[in-house]
């Protein structure tokens, strides 16, 4: 749950900012400071580094764009990313290591349990984070820190209730992993709102990281109890073995998914055939024909020869909302990162922007994001809007 301090701390930030202003300088501040230094953090080696170097890129697009557009208030924004390898101690590590660099705000990090281990840290030190990616509840736990994209349990509902309300299937089965955050959080509200939509959950198999590669009891349990879809609220990499070994035992349903499943079509050996007819829950398709999609999806081949997917669209649209929360409050470089905080996190709560990942979007003091969610297939290999 959120510190109920949170609110508190928003009423009273307007005052501290007027403070700060004609304090620059002081409680850490750099009275010769001529840029703002973002820092990301994120897996960019290791088993999730698709998620961690999407953020990263997404963000440097951001970063350069607004650059090249004059900043922030004027100032330039300088921008360094760290790898956490999807590990919650190397994230520490990271947040550290960007503290030393001088970081005044932090784009991070990118998965769930690393965010959490972060989140403590920088509540310390009253740094501003924004997670563009980081779904779990206590992600946001602490008043300094905001999401982007949708918490577990809203992706978990979000998903009962498409595949209800469009009649996607009558039997549903689940293989979800119990040992992370992410998709224990997913399962529960998914289970939850499955008892309110007009199909029934026949199957709900659990695994764990220590035996992420043998899926063949769950398969057959799911395809025994007649499962026409399997949800799956975990990440890419189990989810190739799970097609590949569903494909192997002749077992065809709907697979459904949330945003660990964006990256499926990256995973090295995986036949991408198999992939075809994947549905999953993302705010974010890039074969969407909107000016802002269009560009973004431009931009990004061109520098990285690669088309994005929702964590880069989720990190640029991330770097804009600080953009218009440092405009809203009037921040300069010269504040100590704590002053910043303060003032960021009072303007959050009265800037909206339209994004990658959502029209009109807005936050809550509670730090969650208020958007519509969308739905994408793979489709000829490639996600396509629903």
């Amino acid at each position: 749950m959120r510190k109920s301090t949170k609110f508190a701390s928003v009423v009273l930030a307007a005052a501290m900012v007027m403070s700060s202003f004609t304090a620059c300088g002081g409680n850490g501040g750099n009275a010769d400071a001529t840029t703002f230094k973002i820092g990301g953090i994120g897996p960019i080696t290791g088993g999730a580094a698709v998620y961690g170097q999407a953020v990263m890129n997404g963000a440097q697009i951001a970063v350069d764009e607004i650059n090249a557009a004059g900043g922030i208030n004027g100032y330039q924004i300088e921008y360094k990313f760290q790898d956490d390898e999807h590990d919650a101690e190397k994230s520490v590590n990271a947040y550290n290591a960007l503290k030393d660099w001088g970081v005044q705000m932090v784009v991070g990090s990118t998965t769930s349990d690393p965010c959490i281990a972060v989140a403590a840290m920088s509540s310390q030190d009253n740094i501003f984070q924004l997670t563009p990616s980081g779904s779990a509840v206590d992600c946001v736990g602490p008043d300094n820190v905001f999401r982007v994209c949708f918490s577990d349990p809203n992706q978990g509902k979000a998903s009962a209730q498409y595949i209800g309300q469009n009649a996607v299937a009558s039997k549903v089965a689940v293989i979800y992993d119990s040992s992370t955050t992410y998709s224990a959080g997913i399962y529960e509200s998914f289970a939850a709102e499955a008892a309110n939509q007009p199909f029934e959950v026949v199957a709900a198999e659990a695994f764990t990281a220590d035996n992420a590669t043998d899926f063949s009891v769950q398969l057959q349990k799911a395809k025994e109890a007649g499962a026409e879809l399997v949800f799956l609220p975990i990440y890419y990499e189990a989810a190739s073995a799970i097609l590949t070994q569903a494909d192997a035992m002749g077992f065809a349903p709907i697979f459904f998914g949330c945003d660990g499943l964006d990256g499926l079509l990256t995973v090295e050996g995986f036949d991408t055939k198999l992939a075809e007819g994947v549905m999953l829950l993302t705010p974010f398709a890039a074969d969407a024909t909107d000016d802002l999609t269009v560009k973004f999806v431009t931009s990004y081949q061109e520098k990285y020869n690669e088309i994005p997917n929702q964590f880069a669209a989720d990190a640029y649209d991330a770097v804009y909302a600080i953009k218009a929360a440092a405009e809203k409050a009037g921040i300069k470089p010269s504040m100590s990162a704590s002053d910043i905080c303060e003032a960021l996190k009072a303007a959050m709560t009265q800037i909206t922007i339209d994004g990658l990942t959502g029209e009109g979007m807005s936050w809550e003091a509670s730090g969650e994001p208020n958007k519509a969610p969308k739905a994408v297939i793979i489709k000829d290999g490639a996600y396509s809007a629903l």
